[in-house]
């Protein structure tokens, strides 16, 4: 597996040899919010009350797979 130095230096590698400017104006916006996204992020109350009631939902098994949650899905589109 290769170490992050290499995944680095063949990132900066490739990187010098791109000419595309809005390719890479686009892929600083990204490395830019991707380094901001490691910060915390404050949730609202309204967020915090839905994790809670998810985490009750798995406490009482109120589960769904995620292929029962598909053929739910494509009945229900079916049906529009």
């Amino acid at each position: 597996m290769a170490t992050v130095d290499n995944i680095r230096n063949g990132l900066i590698d490739k990187i010098l040899s791109i000419k595309n400017r809005e390719f890479l104006e686009a892929l600083d916006k990204l490395v830019a919010f991707s380094s901001s996204e490691s910060a915390n992020i404050e949730l609202t109350n309204e967020q915090k009350i839905m994790l809670e009631m998810s985490e009750k939902d798995i406490e009482d098994g109120k589960l769904i797979s995620q292929e029962a949650m598909n053929k739910r899905n494509l009945e229900w589109l079916n049906a529009i």
